[in-house]
């Protein structure tokens, strides 16, 4: 068969590395500045536009209820798009879900306050929330799979954190333009707000005329070729992966529980804690400003030293680190000094949170056939998702109210999460990453090999 490697050799394989690499980190740019974005406004501005209440940690609360909801609907997009991308094509389901991503959020900017509109205003922003939860839901089973496909051998750490740079050029986008309106916080709270939320319809254009321009990879055509030869019933993407690598499933939910919660405790959740003990609100939007530079420079670091000394190992290591540090960075924000909150920021996050994220996505990739490729990324990323990231700024508020405003359960909490994903990517099993990969047997990303200690 012809191998991925040989497909991609010379000039063409070169400008469709580029553009995969290119088109898949824009799009992933425009879909989590969408996510980052309500995460922003949800600590800092909902909880007194959409859920006024004399009571703040209840207004905080149900905020965070409302961003929590979005989670819900990320498996099923996972699943819905997934399936597309694993049939139709990883580049339909891209086009999908940046457009509708984008339609969303735009749709948060024009909702009117709930003192003009009463309950409609929340109920209307929580379908919102839904609908970004849908769309993002199919966005990185598609982008990491059509990235890291194209990838070269040897070099598939590296492809695959450039979505992470996408990302942190989206907390860059969504943050600093949030630092910049809330200077004037009455004007940023009753309109100010809104021109980021409406921003993303001009980002959407741009991510639609790269997306179009994508190609499928050499692997993902040869499987299209052979079911058309084929006369074999298929099954759905999503009973490959359960039948195929059912242990992988299971497994890639628990392992990506904390990257899940890095961003969403430390950033999140910390903003929110800043934020209610009297910190202006863009001191927390100019730190996650900062973050997002950061992560820009170290999330391909971090992909090619996991290139070096394996995924697994860094993975793991970035765990423990971040169980062990988010204690100090906690008491570093109740310090209320803007260089130290920025200070914890940096090292809460860009250290573990973005080593993590700059990883996790390949391991997803090596751990799945490309018959269902797409599906299985989406499953155990966005399930780790909704069962980590999603409700972990809710916990911590709840945790933290219930200590009477201490600390130190969130330690607890972040450990135990800690120590599931890292036994969960002790046990996963990971393809190796030294070899060109098919989807016939043959070694490599698409093969079935044993656990090899590089990848």
């Amino acid at each position: 068969m012809q191998s991925l490697d040989t497909g991609l050799n010379g000039a063409s394989g070169t400008v469709a590395r580029r553009r995969a690499a290119f088109g898949a980190s824009v799009g992933t740019l425009i879909e989590y500045y969408d996510y980052y974005l309500y995460g922003l406004a949800a600590a800092t501005v909902f909880p007194k536009v959409f859920f006024p209440s004399e009571d703040v940690t209840m207004a905080q609360l149900a905020s965070f209820a409302s961003f929590a909801v979005g989670f819900l609907l990320r498996p099923i997009g996972g699943v819905v798009f997934g399936h597309i991308g694993d049939r139709a094509g990883r580049k339909v389901a891209l086009m999908i879900t940046v457009i509708g991503m984008g339609l969303a959020t735009a749709a948060i900017g024009l909702i009117p306050s709930a003192n003009r509109w009463g309950a409609l205003a929340p109920l209307l922003l929580v379908l919102c929330r839904s609908l970004q939860g849908l769309f993002v839901g199919g966005e990185m089973g598609g982008a990491a799979t059509l990235i890291v496909e194209h990838a070269k051998p040897g070099k598939r750490g590296f492809y695959g954190s450039l979505l992470i740079v996408g990302a942190g050029i989206a907390n860059v986008l969504s943050a600093g333009l949030m630092a910049v309106l809330a200077r004037n916080q009455g004007w940023f709270m009753d309109w100010g707000w809104r021109l980021p939320f409406l921003f993303s319809l001009v980002l959407v254009v741009v991510a639609t005329i790269m997306r179009s321009r994508l190609e499928e990879s050499e692997e993902f055509k040869k499987l299209v070729e052979e079911r058309k030869q084929s006369r074999e019933k298929h099954k759905a993407p999503l009973l490959e992966a359960l039948v195929k690598h059912p242990k992988n499933v299971i497994l890639g939910i628990f392992m990506g529980l904390t990257q899940s919660i890095a961003g969403y405790v430390v950033l999140t959740f910390g903003l929110s804690l800043v934020v209610k003990e009297g910190v202006p609100a863009w001191v927390g939007f100019v730190g996650t400003f900062i973050v997002g530079v950061l992560q820009i420079i170290m999330a391909p670091v971090w992909g090619a030293l996991s290139d070096k000394i394996g995924r697994r190992s860094l993975y793991i290591a970035a765990s423990i680190f971040l169980a062990i540090i988010v204690y100090p960075v906690l008491l570093m924000y109740q310090t209320k000094a803007p260089l130290m909150i920025w200070l914890g920021m940096v090292i809460g996050f860009v250290i573990p949170g973005v080593a993590m994220q700059a990883t996790f996505q390949t391991m997803l990739a090596e751990m799945f056939d490309v018959e269902a490729r797409t599906t299985g990324v989406g499953l155990g990323y966005q399930l780790s998702n909704v069962f980590g990231g999603g409700f972990a700024p809710m916990i911590c508020v709840a945790l933290v109210a219930a200590a009477g405003g201490a600390v130190w359960p969130v330690l607890v909490y972040v450990a135990v999460i800690a120590i599931i994903s890292v036994l969960a990517t002790i046990f996963a099993s990971l393809r190796p990453d030294t070899v060109a990969h098919g989807h016939d047997g043959s070694a490599g990303l698409g093969a079935g090999g044993p656990v090899q200690s590089r990848s």
